[in-house]
């Protein structure tokens, strides 16, 4: 096991991985910006390091300060958590060249699964189901294009290879709108991710976001962990997360999960991971694998009774996979809802004080959070602060739990999306289940 791990993020992942690093008698460095010194976890680190000013290309995106940061300390290891460099693959690749571990999978399948297009032919030679499309990077050639338009069949979406989070995207739904849409998603993606290379794929039209977690170890042992529902969404941003994911056949479960075991195994793949596919009428429908572990960790955590990061810094660390698939076990459901510092109604962000902090609890609640009173959120970096979670043996209980549990939480300073959350969890819609990626900004009139 490693002896130091350097933690390369910050809020409420960095308390998280620190957390998972005390309970494996790991020593743990913090890395931290300007702004940044009173953030929880930075108190609690072995080690500190200020990696630079407040904005995060000169901090979290600084890869020799963070290198330098891992020399200086004696670190082993670096964990990246979410966002940020942690699906990098050139700040993978420095890590080990300079004689460290990166946390996640090898430099080349993180390249690998990041292009899409590599990584929808990967999955397609491991069997799993992909959307019907361009089976590569669309051409030059104005009429080849269209003749994979005909072929596809409308409505398609035009998608940037080396996009992410939303961007990159365009829906086109005729034939005469779809060589200015290839122009202008090229231009947008050359300028966004410094790759024009574009794809077309069926764009479904109610899919629900379904995901796959696993654990991998590199040397031919993978398992699932089960499945999420993240279909309420807002502008491709997750709001609300459920485990398992409601409403879908056991056989057509199965095939799925199974499927991307074999992926992990067929391509090498160490650490964890999450499958993320479209659903829609019976099947699915691959969309990307996200190399890191998610943000809706938690509810797998809660389903499962297994610690995510601890098995992921395991792995890492070269030790097998000690799990077996028969022995996850699915136990009751879970949700997670984010809570931002946002105004409820125009999201637009809210920085401040934090002037009084209680967070909920009971039976099967959870609250993972950076969050105390008198801390200052600050206005340079994401506006998630807290992600509440509760489990309950049936869907009902766990979401009675959390309505629950929203409404205890108090945080005093700043707005938050707190009543909006509120709302959605008493929406009878969600209620029953189902919901498509559609079906939030639809009620928000969006």
């Amino acid at each position: 096991m490693f002896e130091k791990v350097l933690i390369a993020n910050r809020g409420e992942i960095a308390l998280r991985i620190l957390r998972a690093c005390k309970e494996l008698d790991i020593k743990t460095v913090a890395v931290h910006s300007q702004i940044d010194r009173e953030l929880k976890h930075v108190r609690l680190a072995d080690e500190s390091v200020c990696v630079g000013p407040n904005p995060s290309a000169d901090s979290y995106l600084n890869i020799p300060a963070i290198i330098s940061a891992m020399e200086i300390t004696d670190s082993v290891a670096v964990h990246p958590g979410y966002g940020f460099l942690a699906e990098n693959a050139d700040f993978a690749e420095q890590v080990q060249k300079s004689g460290f571990v990166f946390i996640g999978p090898d430099p080349d399948i993180i390249r690998l699964m990041g292009d899409k297009v590599s990584a929808i032919a990967a999955m397609k030679k491991a069997g799993v189901p992909t959307v019907p499309g361009s089976d590569g990077p669309l051409p030059e050639d104005k009429e080849q294009c269209l003749e994979i338009g005909r072929r596809v069949g409308y409505p398609v979406i035009i998608k940037a290879a080396a996009g992410g989070g939303g961007r990159g995207m365009r829906v086109v739904h005729t034939e005469s709108a779809l060589l200015n849409s290839i122009h202008v998603t090229r231009a947008e993606a050359n300028a966004a991710f410094g790759d024009d290379t574009v794809y077309m794929e069926k764009f479904l039209q109610n899919p629900r976001h379904v995901e796959i977690q696993v654990l991998s170890d590199g040397q031919g042992r993978a398992v699932h962990l089960h499945d999420r529902d993240c279909s309420l969404q807002r502008r491709h941003q997750k709001v609300i997360e459920e485990a398992p994911a409601p409403g879908i056949p056991e056989g057509v479960r199965r095939d799925v999960q199974q499927a991307c075991v074999n992926a992990c195994i067929d391509i090498g793949y160490k650490g964890a991971g999450t499958f993320e596919f479209l659903y829609e009428d019976g099947s699915f429908y691959f969309i990307e694998m996200n190399t890191r572990i998610q943000v809706e960790h938690p509810v797998t955590e809660m389903i499962t009774g297994i610690d995510l990061i601890k098995e992921q810094i395991r792995v890492c660390s070269g030790a097998p996979l000690a799990l077996d698939q028969d022995s996850i076990p699915c136990r009751g459901h879970a949700f997670e809802c984010r809570i931002n510092a946002e105004d409820p109604q125009t999201f637009m962000p809210c920085p401040g004080p934090v002037n009084n902090f209680h967070a909920p609890g009971g039976l099967g609640v959870r609250v993972d959070s950076h969050l105390y009173s008198g801390y200052r959120v600050p206005p340079n970096y994401d506006s998630m602060i807290a992600k509440i979670i509760t489990h309950g043996d049936s869907r009902r209980e766990a979401l009675k739990r959390m309505q629950s549990a929203l409404d205890e939480l108090v945080v005093d300073g700043i707005r938050t999306n707190t009543a909006l959350q509120q709302e959605l969890v008493r929406d009878s819609a969600f209620a029953e289940g189902c919901v498509n990626i559609h079906y939030l900004e639809k009620k928000l009139g969006m």
